[in-house]
C-alpha cells in the first residue's frame, strides 16, 4: 500500500494516477480516494433541483466555520452530523481498499487518514474536550475510534508532496490562502504512526516529481519481493 499525501496544489491527484498505471507493471493494482470529497459532493448536491444550491451553502459555511473554531467550541449539532456523514463514506472507502488488498491488489491511496494534527490534511474534525454540544462530544469520540482504527493499517510507503504557499495558491486559486497555508504548514508534521515516508519536492518539473515517487515506489516495491513484469 502506497499512500500519496500533501496539500491541495501539491499534485496528488496527477501522481496517484501516473503511479497507479506504472504499478500495473508489478501486478493488479488499484487506487483508491481517502479524502473527505466535500467537493465532489457538494457539486453533485448543487445539481439537485430546487434545493440544491441551497444545501450545498450549508455544508460549505459549516464546515468552513467549523475549522475557525474547532477547539474552542464543539459545533452544532447539524455540523457535526455533516462531518460524521463524511466519515462513513470516507470509511466505506477504506474498508473496499482493505477487501482490495486481501485480494493481493497494489493498493495506492491519494490521501490518507492521520491523527498528529487535528482539522487538517484529513485529520479529525471534531474535538471531543471542547465545550459544547454533548451529543456533538459524543459523535467526536466514535470520530475518533474510527481514526484509532484506520490508522493502524500503516501503508508500506508514504509519498509526502511538500509545496511552499505560493505554489499551493497559484494552482489551486479557488482555495483560500488560509486554508492552504495551514495544510502547507501541517504536511510535514505527518508521521502516520512511524510508516516509511519520502519526501518529494512537488514545486519541481512534473515529470521529476513523478520519477522521484517511481524511485521510492521502486524501492519499496523490491523490499517486498516484486519485480516488473517488463523488467
Amino acid at each position: 500500500m502506497i499512500a500519496i499525501i500533501g496539500c491541495d496544489g501539491s499534485g496528488k491527484s496527477t501522481v496517484s494516477a501516473e503511479i497507479l498505471a506504472w504499478l500495473n507493471e508489478y501486478g493488479p493494482s488499484e487506487i483508491v480516494h481517502l479524502g473527505k470529497q466535500s467537493g465532489n459532493v457538494g457539486r453533485s448536491i448543487a445539481r439537485w433541483p430546487l434545493v440544491g444550491k441551497s444545501i450545498d451553502r450549508v455544508i460549505v459555511s459549516k464546515s468552513d466555520s467549523h475549522r475557525a473554531s474547532r477547539d474552542k467550541k464543539a459545533p452544532g449539532l447539524l455540523t457535526a452530523v455533516v462531518i460524521i456523514a463524511f466519515l462513513l463514506r470516507r470509511l466505506l472507502r477504506f474498508r473496499r481498499m482493505l477487501a482490495l488488498r486481501r485480494q493481493g491488489r497494489i493498493i495506492v491511496t491519494d490521501r490518507f487518514p492521520q491523527l498528529e494534527v487535528p482539522g487538517a490534511c484529513d485529520g479529525l474534525g471534531l474535538s471531543a474536550t471542547a465545550p459544547g454540544n454533548v451529543i456533538a462530544r459524543w459523535l467526536a469520540r466514535r470520530e475518533r475510534d474510527v481514526y484509532d482504527w484506520m490508522t493502524d493499517f500503516l501503508p508500506d510507503l508514504v509519498l509526502r508532496l511538500n509545496v511552499d504557499l505560493e505554489t499551493a495558491h497559484a494552482r489551486k486559486p479557488d482555495h483560500t490562502r488560509e486554508s492552504l497555508a495551514r495544510k502547507v504548514a501541517a504536511t510535514p508534521l505527518l508521521k502516520f504512526k512511524g510508516a516509511s515516508i519520502v519526501d518529494i519536492d512537488a514545486t519541481a518539473p512534473l515529470e521529476d516529481v513523478v520519477a522521484a515517487a517511481k524511485e521510492a515506489a521502486s524501492r519499496t516495491m523490491a523490499t517486498r519481493g516484486y519485480t516488473r513484469a517488463n523488467a
